[in-house]
């Protein structure tokens, strides 16, 4: 039974097995029907949900594309920052030579005329070579940039220069995707609304060069010392690699391995404008790394200072606005003085100077050397020396007769420590400096002169000039043109009028040629032992030096007047000699009376300088 039983249970267990594999291969048959049925299904329904995505992403794209377009019709042009319209002023001498500016920024614009191509070409060799094709953006420069903003990477240049010019003198410079897509926008816009001359002429007057200059202009002059329009192709191609990294590159010229860098991109911009076309073989060979005027350059103080006083004063009158709106207006102040001169003046003032203190101290001035000098020039000086510490101003104008061309304006030793101008706006004891013009009948403006105690030395001098200029007495000025962007806005004119007869100032001049015996005419006048006047003229030049001292203020004590040391009169003629062979007659073949000046009465001409 036993036995039969366990018969039984095999059966069963084998029969479960068969029915078990039969019931899997159903369960995988049933699966594959599913998944025929599932590809049949998908096979006969692809192309409609391929057509659904299709106009999914269309719609996508429209409204994209139809985003973008309101995006660009509702944007608007900026208006530049105030800063990037704000300019300095620029002070040249009369032969163009830089003074100085005045303004909160060192920018002068100035039309594209004035830029020579070749600088163009090379801005945009180094900045942005398909300039004249492009739309006013680089895609791939925006998704680089987005790219690095989303990844918090650093920032990205490559922009072109449409979108270089929207960042600096349209937009915030804040880097961020709204801002960039505003930025291609603008970009886009202001390329097909504006020429391409129109766009490169805003960015070459905004761009930053380095060493505080915005724009081409201020940037030729910072770096070499001319104007834009006078740049080299080594120049303009040395600034068109600046942009780059300016405030790296500003010390190209100090810095052996700033230069040596630059000089590498330097090259890469001139091959790239020979490749061009932009330049010749020829000037590519030629080409030379220009030499870079030193960086930090010295202070303006010192003599330049004084004479921008008195030329932004002079300026700002003549255009009939504040000397603020000078100082931010761009324009070019060209003066009626010569740097040079101003130089030498201010350097025979100093070596005066020095050369007192060393008598001084070695006691060399003798008894019979100050006879000498009492003698020649008429005035008895007391023997003693002056107690504590004295200062000694020297003030010196020289100006030209019947014109009224004020060529040096020396106002003290330096503007930084002294901005008061005593050449200027100094009174200085006259006591016989105007014993000359004594019982004679003056006119305005020269009215009460003889009796005024204490005269500026520019008011003096100008009495002496009407003298040589026959009595025609000639306002004195500092500023011969202004102008701005190209055009003329002011030139002067000589103003003129009879101040003294033609008898009365032949009369002054035949004395003081009599009484020097010197080939101009001389008068050296004092006011006892506070202050020693030299004045010296003929036709062309008049000079006058004026010299007195005083005890310097301290705290609350005020400045007291303090007599002259013993070598002032040679100090006087040390000075007044130098500038005048400085300025006048002593350059080998220069006649003064070769140069015609219709300012003046006939047969006067204006002094040829020198130093020229």
């Amino acid at each position: 039974m036993n036995g039969a039983n366990m018969d039984m249970d095999m059966n069963t267990d084998g029969g479960n097995g068969r029915h078990g594999a039969g019931g899997r291969g159903r369960v995988v048959a049933g699966l594959r029907r599913r998944l025929v049925r599932r590809r049949i299904r998908i096979r006969r329904t692809r192309g409609r949900r391929l057509r659904r995505a299709i106009v999914v992403l269309l719609t996508v794209l429209a409204n994209l594309v139809g985003a973008a377009v309101v995006a660009y019709h509702l944007t608007k042009i900026p208006e530049p920052h105030p800063e990037t319209a704000m300019q300095s002023t620029v002070f040249v001498d009369d032969h163009g030579d830089y003074l100085g500016r005045r303004g909160p920024v060192d920018r002068q614009e100035i039309p594209l005329s004035q830029v020579p191509r070749y600088v163009r070409e090379a801005v945009i060799a180094a900045e942005n070579r398909s300039f004249r094709t492009d739309t006013g953006i680089s895609p791939k420069a925006i998704g680089r940039a987005a790219w690095s903003t989303v990844s918090g990477g650093g920032r990205q240049g490559g922009s072109t220069i449409t979108q270089q010019y929207v960042k600096n003198a349209l937009l915030s410079p804040e880097q961020s995707l709204s801002r960039k897509a505003r930025e291609a926008l603008i970009a886009i816009k202001l390329d097909r609304t504006r020429s391409k001359d129109e766009i490169l002429r805003g960015y070459l007057n905004t761009v930053y060069f380095g060493r505080g200059a915005a724009g081409i202009q201020s940037a030729a002059r910072n770096y070499f010392g001319v104007d834009a329009e006078d740049l080299t192709v080594s120049q303009g191609a040395a600034l068109a690699s600046v942009i780059n990294i300016p405030s790296y590159y500003e010390k190209a010229g100090s810095d052996p391995k700033v230069t040596a860098k630059l000089v590498d991109r330097w090259q890469w911009v001139l091959d790239a404008m020979a490749h061009s076309g932009a330049i010749t073989s020829a000037q590519r060979a030629a080409a030379r790394f220009p030499a870079f005027r030193f960086y930090p350059p010295g202070d303006t103080d010192g003599q330049r200072q004084y004479l921008i006083d008195a030329a932004a004063s002079e300026a700002a009158d003549r255009l009939g606005i504040t000397e603020d709106q000078l100082a931010r207006g761009g324009y070019t102040v060209r003066t009626t003085f010569d740097l040079t001169a101003q130089d030498a003046t201010a350097e025979l003032a100093a070596d005066g100077a020095e050369k007192k203190t060393r008598e001084q101290t070695a006691g060399a001035e003798t008894a019979g050397e100050k006879a000498a000098e009492e003698k020649a020039s008429g005035v008895t000086r007391s023997r003693a020396r002056p107690a504590g510490d004295v200062r000694v101003h020297t003030a010196v104008v020289a100006l030209v007769p019947g014109d009224g061309a004020v060529r040096v304006l020396y106002g003290g030793a330096d503007y930084a420590t002294q901005p008061f101008n005593d050449a200027r706006d100094g009174a200085v004891e006259a006591g016989t400096a105007l014993q000359p013009f004594s019982g004679m009948k003056l006119l305005a403006p020269l009215t009460g002169l003889a009796r005024t105690a204490a005269p500026t030395p520019l008011r003096l001098a100008s009495a002496y000039a009407t003298a040589a200029a026959h009595g025609v007495y000639a306002t004195p000025y500092t500023v011969a043109k202004i102008t701005r962007a190209g055009r003329t806005l002011y030139e002067a004119h000589p103003r003129t009028r009879t101040a003294m007869t033609p008898d009365g100032a032949g009369l002054i001049t035949k004395l003081l040629y009599g009484r020097s015996g010197a080939p101009v005419a001389t008068h050296t006048g004092a006011a006892g032992l506070r202050t020693l006047w030299q004045t010296a003229y003929d036709e062309h030049l008049t000079l006058t030096v004026a010299l007195f001292a005083e005890h310097p203020a301290k705290g609350k004590k005020a400045a007291l007047p303090a007599p002259l040391p013993y070598t002032a009169e040679s100090r006087s003629l040390f000075v007044s000699e130098g500038v005048w062979s400085k300025i006048v007659g002593t350059a080998e073949g220069h006649d003064p009376a070769a140069e015609p000046n219709p300012g003046l009465p006939t047969g006067q001409t204006k002094p040829i300088l020198a130093t020229r």
